[in-house]
């Protein structure tokens, strides 16, 4: 089986490779010691590919480890930079610097599917490719590099210009979270009835109805049932926005 699949060695180069060692550079503002893990970085399971010891050759555990030390490098920076936050409060701002719409933010201002090997339709990726191969880059930096280049880069391409501790504080990453701890908070019974929606699109939708008090306070329908209830909720987030700022 595994003779019909390609193998990528470490020591494999190419004129491709020297292309992509420019503008991979480029974007880390440091040269790589070993390509390999960058190439990695890019490549996504469907290809199929495995490196010369027949281990999959594809970014999903470079997501994994870069995943952690991107959490690492922001929570020390946070605990450094909020002296006074306790541990509930530094955990909700990392989830905000961390947020999965955050990490696609940074994927796609970095232009990073450029780079992507694939054989799906760059049409059919999902709106989380971006923030999946910006998490695996972090992590071929560490592999390649070590701790320190990989704290650099962190600092430079997400705290410095991302990380504005007082705009954080403001920002909501989930309107539904936001909304239920509040209803909890304040003893207000709530569900959100969700039922397909399909009418005469071809697409599925949802609707969702947000009940709050006994009293449906919000609609919204969207293409899957937790982007409607987001939805939902970010309405009667506004609905109700005085009374939970003031908590």
């Amino acid at each position: 089986m595994r003779r019909f699949l390609k193998k990528i060695s470490k020591n494999s180069r190419s004129n491709e490779d020297g292309i992509f060692f420019e503008k991979i550079t480029n974007i880390l503002g440091f040269k790589p010691n070993n390509i390999y893990y960058y190439k990695k970085a890019f490549t996504h399971s469907s290809i199929n590919k495995v490196d010369d010891k027949g281990n999959p050759f594809n970014y999903e555990r470079l997501e994994f480890l870069g995943d952690s030390m991107l959490g690492s490098v922001i929570s020390a920076h946070l605990y450094n930079e909020v002296p006074t936050g306790d541990e509930g409060y530094l955990t909700k701002m990392r989830s905000k610097i961390v947020s999965r719409e955050h990490l696609n933010e940074l994927g796609r201002d970095l232009n990073l599917i450029q780079f992507v090997e694939s054989k799906v339709n760059p049409q059919h990726f999902g709106e989380n490719i971006h923030g999946n191969i910006f998490e695996a880059l972090i992590g071929a930096i560490y592999l390649d590099k070590g701790f320190k280049h990989c704290e650099s880069f962190i600092q430079k391409k997400v705290i410095k210009p991302y990380v504005d501790i007082p705009k954080l504080e403001g920002k909501v990453i989930s309107y539904k979270s936001l909304i239920i701890e509040w209803c909890q908070k304040e003893k207000k019974p709530f569900q959100f009835e969700t039922f397909e929606d399909t009418g005469n699109e071809e697409q599925k939708y949802f609707g969702v109805k947000l009940h709050i008090d006994n009293k449906i306070v919000t609609k919204a329908r969207a293409t899957s049932k937790k982007k409607a209830e987001e939805k939902a909720a970010q309405r009667a987030y506004f609905v109700f926005q005085d009374q939970i700022v003031k908590k």
